[in-house]
C-alpha cells in the first residue's frame, strides 16, 4: 500500500475498462485522481465509488480546451499534476480497402491528437513538479500491425513514435519527467468485447467467447486489473529510471509457438 502516496494522476477513459481499474488501484495506493471521460454519467459513479480522492471531469481529449481545462481542475483541487495516463481510445474494424478518409480522420483525432495533446499539456504542468511519469496505451496493433484495423494500428503506432519522442526530449532537457508506452494484445473490456458478435447478432459478453473459444481468451486476452499493475508501476518512483520503454503486455503476441 502507500506506492503512490502524495501524487496526483489524470486517467482519461476512466469511466470503464482499463481506465477505471487504473483509477481505483492508483487511488488504493495514495494518489490522488482526476477521472476523465465523454461518459459523464459512468465517469461520476467511478469517481463517487472511489470517495474524495478522486475527482471527474468531462473530456473529450482531442479537444485543446478541455485538455487546458482538466489540467487547470487537477491542480486547482489537488495541488498539480504528477501522472498522466493516456488510455482513452477508439476502435473501429476497417482493413485499407475499406477505411474511409472519414473514418481515418475520426480514429486519428482521439488516438492520436488526443495523446499529443495529453503528452504536451501534462509535460508542461509536470514541470512544476519534483517528477512526472506520462504513461501513454499503444497496442501491439502499433508494433506488428493487424490488416483489420488500418486506422487503429496506424494511431497507435503514432502513440508509440510520440512516446520516444517525448522521452527523449526530457532526457535531453535533463527534466526529471518519464514517458513510456504500454502495448497490450487483447484486454477483455466492452470495447473489445463489442467487436465480437454472439449468435443474435449483438455485442458478445467475456462468457460468450470464453465458450466459443477458450483458448483464444486465455492466450490473447488479459484483464484491465493486469494492465493497471504495470500502469501503477510505471507511475510510482520504482520506475524512475525506465524512460522511452515499450512494454509489451501481450503474452509473447508475435513469438512463434510449435
Amino acid at each position: 500500500m502507500g506506492r503512490v502516496n502524495g501524487k496526483v494522476a489524470i486517467i482519461t477513459g476512466a469511466a470503464s475498462g482499463v481506465g477505471k481499474e487504473d483509477a481505483i488501484l492508483l487511488a488504493r495506493e495514495g494518489a490522488k485522481v482526476v477521472l476523465t471521460d465523454i461518459n459523464e454519467e459512468a465517469g461520476r459513479e467511478v469517481a463517487k465509488s472511489i470517495g474524495e480522492a478522486a475527482l471527474f471531469v468531462k473530456h473529450d481529449i482531442a479537444s485543446e480546451d478541455d485538455w487546458r481545462a482538466v489540467i487547470a481542475a487537477a491542480q486547482q483541487t489537488f495541488g498539480g499534476v504528477d501522472v498522466l495516463v493516456n488510455n482513452a481510445a477508439i476502435l473501429a474494424q476497417a482493413n485499407i480497402e475499406d477505411t474511409t478518409l472519414a473514418l481515418w480522420q475520426k480514429i486519428q483525432r482521439v488516438n492520436s491528437d488526443g495523446y499529443f495533446l495529453g503528452c504536451k499539456y501534462g509535460l508542461e504542468a509536470m514541470k512544476q513538479r519534483p517528477s512526472g511519469s506520462i504513461i501513454n496505451m499503444s497496442s501491439m496493433a502499433g508494433i506488428g500491425g493487424v490488416s483489420s484495423f488500418c486506422a487503429y494500428s496506424a494511431s497507435k503506432a503514432a502513440v508509440a513514435g510520440l512516446t520516444r519522442s517525448v522521452a527523449a526530449h526530457c532526457r535531453a532537457r535533463l527534466y526529471k519527467i518519464r514517458c513510456n508506452s504500454i502495448h497490450p494484445d487483447g484486454i477483455a473490456t466492452p470495447m473489445v468485447f463489442n467487436l465480437h458478435k454472439n449468435d443474435h447478432g449483438v455485442p458478445a459478453s467475456q462468457a460468450y467467447v470464453r465458450e466459443k473459444d477458450p483458448k483464444q481468451l486465455q492466450a490473447r486476452f488479459c484483464q484491465p486489473q493486469d494492465i493497471a499493475n504495470l500502469v501503477l508501476f510505471l507511475a510510482s518512483d520504482e520506475s524512475r529510471f525506465i524512460n522511452g520503454a515499450e512494454l509489451r503486455i501481450d503474452n509473447g503476441y508475435l513469438m512463434w509457438a510449435d
